[in-house]
């Protein structure tokens, strides 16, 4: 532990698993106090119950990231227990299917954007002001390499994805005056339950082998590999990156991708 973010107040969205689970750990260690906000509540006591030896303040609340007004009591959550936060990181997101274009219902683009989409936008709107008063602050947006390249999700969620990266560089125009910054991370290929289905697909196949043949370093990540550049662009070391779509992929964006290719 080096306490890169000790006396830090962070709000973590889809902190219950994955990403945001391995995410909430590295930030514990860290030193941060955390919010830690799922739509699945038992999920998140496990959470606190891994990280609450680290020493700081640590609390739950349920969050449907898709409702505005569930954001906004989430925001008001944050700031009661903490009184500024100086970090978000909207991680919750959904994966869609990967049905063929003409397969496609309304229902599933419109989740999948209420989402992967209007969460962050809805965090980001409602937690602006406070960070504008305050005159500091670092967003993290978890968006894809699926936002970058075709072949690495299914048709919505990489609009999805792309739609987030370009928000990310949006608002940190916006807000840039006000010393916030505003980042997007972009992993490629990490076993989390979201993955989990294709994962199980591929061991159950014998094709376990073929898990991150496309990616220069040859294998799937581990979510805390993804973790760490959340900590860094959450951390003051980043404090002069802003409006940027990192990739934490294992090299899959340095080289084209093959016509058709899904990951």
């Amino acid at each position: 532990m080096t306490d890169r973010l000790k006396n830090k107040n962070a709000i973590i969205t889809g902190a219950a698993s994955g990403i945001g689970r391995a995410t909430a750990a590295l930030f514990a260690r860290e030193g941060a106090n955390l919010i830690l906000a799922d739509i699945n509540d038992k999920l998140l006591t496990d959470v606190l119950n891994e990280i609450k030896d680290f020493g700081g303040k640590y609390f739950t609340v349920q969050t449907d990231v898709s409702s505005e007004a569930s954001i906004q009591a989430m925001i008001r959550f944050g700031l009661e227990k903490f009184s500024f936060i100086d970090i978000l990181v909207n991680n919750a997101g959904i994966g869609g299917n990967l049905d063929n274009l003409e397969d496609q219902k309304q229902e599933e683009w419109q989740k999948v954007f209420e989402v992967n989409v209007l969460g962050p936008v809805y965090a980001t709107k409602h937690i602006i002001a406070h960070m504008k008063q305050r005159r500091q602050g670092s967003i993290i947006n978890i968006a894809s390499v699926a936002g970058l390249l075709s072949g690495a999700g299914g048709n919505a969620y990489s609009a999805s994805k792309a739609a987030l990266i370009n928000f990310t560089k949006t608002s940190a125009c916006e807000v840039g005056a006000y010393n916030i910054r505003v980042n997007a991370i972009c992993p490629g290929l990490i076993e989390t339950a979201m993955t989990q289905p294709f994962f199980d697909w591929a061991r159950s196949t014998g094709k376990e082998n073929q898990l991150g043949k496309y990616c220069e370093l040859k294998r799937a990540a581990r979510p805390e590999e993804v973790a760490w550049a959340i900590v860094f662009l959450a951390s003051d070391e980043a404090s002069y990156i802003t409006g940027q779509a990192i990739a934490v992929d294992g090299g899959i964006t340095a080289s084209m991708s093959f016509p058709g290719r899904k990951i």
